[in-house]
């Protein structure tokens, strides 16, 4: 996806995960172990490729309606990727955990990166919102 295909909202999601994992990071290397923070690094690396990954093939499953393919094809691809992205997740993740010195609650802490950044994303915008709402006396803070 291009910049100019994304909506402004998923930019915003997107450079969450950023800011995210690296408060995460800087709170990390300051006050716990390295093989916390590099839990964190990688599982955070992984989570946010993969919230790419499902971007990216969502996109093409949408351009494959578009072309006039059948839902059962189209249910058939993206099962498919969903299940290839899971495998390669998994054996990341298994030489991650065999190979290398990172905690596993820092690992999960780092996979989590990218549902934590959604929900903040989304809170945070709809507060300023509601904010604006309230302010230009308009509507209800609770209703859009």
């Amino acid at each position: 996806m291009t910049e100019r295909e994304k909506s402004p909202l998923q930019k915003k999601i997107e450079r969450g995960h950023w800011l995210v994992l690296g408060v995460f990071l800087a709170a990390s290397v300051l006050w716990l172990p390295h093989s916390f923070t590099l839990g964190i690094l990688v599982g955070g690396l992984v989570s946010i490729a993969n919230f790419y990954w499902l971007a990216r093939d969502l996109k093409r499953l949408f351009g494959l309606f578009s072309e006039g393919v059948t839902q059962t094809r189209a249910k058939y691809y993206i099962l498919m990727k969903f299940y290839l992205r899971f495998i390669v997740s998994a054996i990341v993740l298994y030489v991650v955990i065999t190979r290398m010195p990172v905690s596993v609650i820092g690992l999960v802490v780092g996979l989590s990166i990218v549902v934590i950044s959604i929900v903040l994303t989304i809170v945070i915008d709809n507060l300023v919102h509601s904010i604006r709402r309230v302010r230009k006396k308009n509507a209800s803070p609770v209703i859009s």
